[in-house]
């Protein structure tokens, strides 16, 4: 009995408590646009575009803000700075279904991005590296791992509520939950106390300022940053126009979205492959063999052509890849630049991948507009192959 008192009273407290909170915000904050945006267009006479910007401007502001909220996690942990995140997103959600006016609905995702940069994965890596220090990744594939199922606990209670309540359900709902169940999580289970500290200075030794721990911008920062953005673009573009792209290559609606749902089940397994393994392969190796499999499933979908048997390969190899990726975003950085400084590091990794996740979805549309969706995927090959290059050049530290 003494086993499950620690594991739920100590540190390991955390894993449980963002296991739960992951899932939520996620499937809170990041799932519902993907079928909430059609009715909000039509019930305010926008198009498509307009209510999609809501989201790409919450996505902006996410990767603006991050580097700061990681920070502020860093320095006072999660139990202030995420519960504060959950509460502007409650009231960014509450607002949507209330905005009458476009700069309202506008203003509304601003305060889901903050919200987003304040609760989701980059801080919750960052609150676990504060607690558990170097040896944080199997707590971050862990909670990746829970969190990988947002999608299909949010997607299906989304479509529930829209055939109830109406599309504004979903966000009164969801406002709820962020305040009632999340925010109290973050302010109250979380642990406060960082386990992990740096070395103590040396006697008579200059105290170590913060702006030196943290890696300059050379070749291996910029490799890394270079390669998660990469990554954001074909992850961004991929989840807003798979389907579409699969039904004008003659995949039935139905079909295409059975063949979809086969990304969250993939990823989730590749997760836990990791965690049981018990993180032996070294991050570097686990992004290059991600990124060569992201690059395949895209040549396989565009060599083979578009057909239920292809597509459906090529979302168990994407979401498989994904399903490491998300875990070597948290392990990387970690690894290359230490834990002393590591939630601004990994907040300014997060900046540029963020930015490129938001253009993403409107750069495929014109592409997929003006051409084709089979140019659309031949330019997400060139990208994957970016994002391999960028962490083949990369070089383990000795």
């Amino acid at each position: 009995m003494a086993g499950p008192k620690v594991f739920s009273s100590g540190p390991s407290r955390a894993v449980i408590v963002l296991c739960i909170t992951q899932v939520l915000g996620w499937g809170a904050l990041f799932y519902p646009p993907g079928l909430t945006m059609p009715h909000i267009a039509a019930a305010h006479g926008w198009s498509l575009a307009q209510a999609l910007l809501g989201f790409s401007i919450g996505l902006g502001v996410s990767g603006l803000t991050s580097p700061f909220s990681c920070h502020l996690v860093e320095r006072h942990g999660g139990h202030y700075v995420m519960a504060a995140g959950a509460l502007i997103g409650a009231l960014g959600l509450l607002i949507l279904p209330l905005a009458d006016q476009y700069w309202l609905y506008l203003a509304g995702w601003v305060l889901l991005g903050i919200a987003m940069a304040c609760t989701l994965y980059d801080p919750a890596f960052t609150a676990l590296t504060r607690i558990f220090g170097a040896s944080s990744r199997r707590a971050i594939t862990l909670v990746t791992f829970v969190g990988g199922l947002a999608s299909t606990f949010s997607w299906p209670a989304t479509q529930m509520l829209i055939a109830h309540g109406g599309w504004r359900s979903v966000y009164f709902v969801f406002a709820g939950v962020m305040a009632f169940i999340v925010a109290p999580l973050y302010a109250f289970a979380l642990p406060r106390n960082a386990i992990y500290a740096p070395p103590p200075v040396a006697e008579g030794a200059a105290p170590v300022k913060t702006a030196a721990i943290i890696p300059s911008i050379g070749m291996p920062f910029l490799l890394v940053a270079a390669g998660f953005a990469a990554h954001a673009i074909m992850q961004s573009g991929t989840l807003a126009h798979l389907l579409t792209i699969l039904q004008r290559g003659g995949i039935d609606a139905g079909t295409a979205v059975t063949i979809g749902a086969l990304f969250g089940p993939a990823q989730v397994l590749t997760r836990i492959a990791d965690f049981m393994s018990g993180g032996r392969l070294h991050p570097l190796w686990l992004v290059r063999i991600a990124m060569a499999l992201m690059a395949c499933a895209f040549i396989l979908l565009v060599a083979a052509g578009i057909s239920p048997v292809v597509a459906t390969v090529f979302a168990l190899m994407f979401g498989a890849a994904n399903g490491v990726v998300t875990i070597a975003r948290g392990a990387l950085p970690l690894t290359l630049f230490g834990a002393v400084g590591y939630g601004r590091v990994v907040g300014r990794i997060a900046r540029p991948a963020q930015i490129c996740q938001a253009l993403s979805p409107f750069a495929l549309a014109y592409v997929i507009d003006r051409w084709s969706g089979q140019v659309a995927l031949e330019l997400l090959i060139g990208v994957a192959l970016l994002a391999l290059a960028c962490f083949v050049l990369l070089r383990r530290p000795s």
